[in-house]
């Protein structure tokens, strides 16, 4: 089982120095991949329910620092050599697929073969409709977006005629260095276990418990023989909460139900705090819970 971190992209401890030191200390305690969540802009008034927590909003104030997440993973690539970059989640709808792809093969190409595009549909209307994309045919629009992303890392002359993309033949260089990118599918929802089965390389859960994730594993399972693909295909990793004081012997308990089902990478997510505090929580878990597993 591989574990990775979530990088601090937002708070007051989304900085230059605070995401280096960081990144740094992960790739020096023998982590896999550092990870960056999407928000473009917080907009006022949000009526969207937020689906990771009870209250249904989202907890960050209007004006939280958000750090773009391909932004911030080019730094990181530039100060580290083994970490692989993942998104958790690039939320499609911000970005046309085209600059999406190349944003995505010049990471790759400068940090190589290091890159994983963990890609979603979104839940905030407010911001998805701001950049012009119907929220009711998100799912669709993202569906067909992430095969103009696929068309641009391996075609010779990408060219696409669909229902919301249309052009010609393109020059598109550079390619990701092993001439594609791994598309992880975000969400625990029928509709992304599906979109996951029939386009993703690999599913990314979020917040889930381990009895959570079996019964939804055992749901991509049967999407993926619907699609016609073994299940034994798609890469399974999910995103939990790393509490700074849980005991060691719960967190061994919870990372061999996980990986029991099949999953593959776990991406830890501590409370965002300063340097030292976030590094102590994953200093913990290297020494006290990766060597039981």
């Amino acid at each position: 089982m591989e574990f990775g971190c979530h990088l601090p992209v937002y708070g007051a401890a989304a900085t230059r120095e605070v995401t280096l030191g960081f990144a740094r200390r992960m790739e020096s305690l023998g982590y896999d991949a550092v990870w960056a969540s999407d928000h473009v802009v917080l907009p006022e008034g949000i009526a969207s329910r937020y689906p990771y927590d009870p209250s249904g909003r989202l907890p960050l104030p209007l004006d939280t620092p958000f750090l773009e997440p391909l932004v911030t993973l080019a730094l990181v690539a530039g100060a580290t050599e083994r970490l692989r970059l993942g998104t958790s989640i690039l939320v499609l709808p911000h970005r046309h697929p085209v600059l999406a792809a190349k944003m995505l093969a010049t990471l790759d190409h400068l940090a190589p073969g290091r890159v994983v595009a963990g890609v979603g549909v979104g839940w905030m209307r407010e911001e998805i409709e701001l950049f012009g994309v119907p929220y009711a045919r998100r799912g669709a629009w993202s569906d067909e977006a992430i095969e103009v992303m696929r068309a641009c890392w391996t075609r010779e002359r990408p060219a696409f005629s669909g229902r919301f993309f249309r052009f010609g033949p393109l020059g598109f260089a550079p390619r990701p260095a092993r001439g594609t990118i791994p598309v992880w599918i975000g969400g625990n929802s029928p509709a992304a276990l599906r979109r996951a089965a029939r386009l993703g390389d690999g599913w990314h859960g979020t917040f889930l418990t381990a009895g959570e994730t079996a019964a939804v594993v055992e749901r991509l399972r049967a999407a993926c023989r619907e699609a016609g693909r073994g299940p034994e295909t798609l890469t399974l990793s999910i995103r939990v909460g790393l509490p700074a004081r849980r005991p060691a012997a719960e967190l061994v308990e919870q990372m061999q139900a996980l990986a029991a089902l099949g999953v593959h990478h776990v991406l830890l997510e501590t409370r965002v705090t300063d340097l030292d505090g976030m590094v102590a929580t994953y200093e913990r878990f290297a020494a006290e819970v990766r060597p039981r597993l």
